[in-house]
C-alpha cells in the first residue's frame, strides 16, 4: 500500500514541536531561572538555615543538596542543548548524540525520609519544583528522542525502590557516589 497523499506519513510530536519553535523559551527560561534561584538559595539562606538543622536532617540537607544541584545541571545541559538546536547552531543528531551525556533521572529523597520535615521549606520547595521540571523535561525527551530509561532506584513500573532510594542516599551523604 502507498502512503496516504495527505502528509500523515511526517508526524510531528507535541513535544517537538514545543522544543523547536519559540514555546520553548518559557520552558528554557524557567529551567534557568530555578538554575540560579537555587544557588542564590544554596549560597545564602540556605546556608544559614542549615547550620540550624539536628545532625540527620543536616546529613540529609547536604546529600539532597548535592542531588538538587546535579539535577539542576542536567536540566540546564538538555534546555542547552535543544536551545542551540532552536538556534540553527546544531542539528537535531547532533543534539541527540550530545544529549546521551545528559541524565535526567536524578533521584530525592521520599518525603517521609527521616529528617526530610525538618529541611527548610524554601529549600523543599526548590527541589519539588527540580523534579516537576525534570519529569517534564525528561518526558519530552522521552517523545522526542525516545529510550525512556526509569530513574535510579525505580522498577520497570516507576515505582521507588526504598531500600535503593535509601542506600543511594547513604552514598551520597559519605561521598560513595
Amino acid at each position: 500500500m502507498s502512503e496516504p497523499e495527505s502528509g500523515m506519513g511526517a508526524t510531528v510530536s507535541l513535544a517537538e514541536r514545543r522544543v523547536f519553535s519559540s514555546s520553548f523559551k518559557p520552558l528554557y527560561g524557567e529551567g534557568m531561572a530555578l538554575v540560579e534561584r537555587a544557588a542564590e538559595y544554596l549560597d545564602g539562606q540556605g546556608r544559614a538555615e542549615a547550620r540550624k538543622l539536628s545532625r540527620q536532617a543536616a546529613t540529609l540537607y547536604a546529600a539532597e543538596s548535592m542531588r538538587l544541584t546535579t539535577r539542576l545541571m542536567q536540566i540546564a545541559s538538555w534546555l542547552l542543548l535543544q536551545r542551540a538546536a532552536n538556534a540553527g547552531e546544531m542539528t537535531r543528531d547532533q543534539v541527540a548524540s550530545e544529549k546521551t551525556k545528559v541524565r535526567l533521572d536524578t533521584a530525592s529523597a521520599q518525603e517521609d525520609t527521616a529528617g526530610w520535615s525538618e529541611m527548610p521549606a524554601a529549600f523543599r520547595d526548590i527541589v519539588a519544583h527540580s523534579l516537576r521540571l525534570q519529569s517534564l523535561v525528561r518526558r519530552m525527551d522521552e517523545e522526542i528522542y525516545g529510550g525512556a530509561a526509569q530513574p535510579e532506584g525505580h522498577a520497570a513500573d516507576g515505582t521507588a525502590n526504598p531500600v535503593t532510594a535509601q542506600i543511594n542516599l547513604l552514598r551520597t551523604a559519605f561521598g560513595g557516589r
